[in-house]
């Protein structure tokens, strides 16, 4: 009997700084099998009825929402992040997604850093939501490469340092923080849920490049993925954001969704 295929998503951030009635465009043109929400000031992203009408007018399901946890959504729903939180399962919920993804909390973040882990459990027994927790990366201070590192999040920017029930794995997050992104998935094990594809060159930022184009082991994970009946979905998250036109942009989502599918393809 054949295993199903993982679906492939396209994450409405990969079309940055246009809206996300923008992907659900894309993705119904060049394929995608649904879409990941990334929820922040757009207000469409906000808005579970204009999600669910473009959902439906494109055909192209929700697989995910991305709750609002970088710097620049901190007001978006709520200034409290564990409302924020409550607010992407909910969110999840009515729009029929499976997973909601959501990074750990930064080390201001007291209170929520304290309630975090119990808040994770809790969502997930009582919505039956797959919430998981992304890996993020450290920086090194001006630049230099060493044991000094700063990380911005609390206790750990791994996930698997706390553990938690369930992981997105994030390939551009791994190659910013220098780590084996192989080793990462081992740690995070049958939690491991859903992956953020795109890739990285190592250098310590955030670089959301083509899968393939970098130096993360892109290939290797999808295909053992497809080998090890994983039941999530793989997202792209790539950066289309210096894209010159609509046919640029339409190109890199492109090639992003073949790598995808032939590294899945099991047969």
């Amino acid at each position: 009997m054949t295993a199903p295929a993982i679906p492939v998503g396209l994450s409405t951030a990969s079309v940055w700084p246009q809206k996300a009635r923008a992907a659900f465009e894309y993705a119904a043109e060049l394929g995608y099998d649904g879409v990941e929400v990334m929820v922040w000031g757009d207000k469409i992203s906000q808005d579970p009825d204009q999600l669910l009408k473009l959902s439906e007018q494109h055909g192209v399901p929700i697989l995910a929402v991305h709750a609002p946890c970088l710097l620049i959504t901190q007001r978006v729903w709520s200034p409290d992040p564990i409302i924020r939180l409550r607010r992407a399962v909910e969110h999840a919920q009515v729009l029929g997604a499976k997973t909601v993804v959501v990074h750990p909390p930064f080390r201001w973040q007291r209170s929520y850093v304290e309630a975090f882990s119990e808040l994770v459990a809790e969502l997930e027994q009582t919505s039956g939501i797959v919430v998981a927790v992304e890996n993020m990366f450290s920086v090194h201070p001006a630049g230099r490469k060493g044991k000094v590192t700063v990380t911005a999040f609390k206790p750990s920017w791994d996930p698997t340092d706390v553990g938690y029930p369930h992981y997105t794995l994030d390939l551009s997050h791994t190659a910013a923080a220098g780590v084996d992104a192989l080793e990462l998935a081992k740690r995070m094990g049958d939690g491991l849920a859903h992956v953020h594809l795109a890739d990285g060159s190592g250098a310590a930022k955030d670089e959301h490049l083509v899968p393939g184009r970098g130096t993360q082991p892109c290939a290797q994970i999808c295909e053992e993925l497809a080998a090890g009946g994983f039941s999530g979905a793989v997202v792209l998250e790539v950066s289309t954001r210096k894209a010159a036109n609509r046919e640029q942009r339409a190109e890199l989502l492109r090639a992003s969704l073949t790598f995808a599918k032939l590294h899945l393809d099991t047969a």
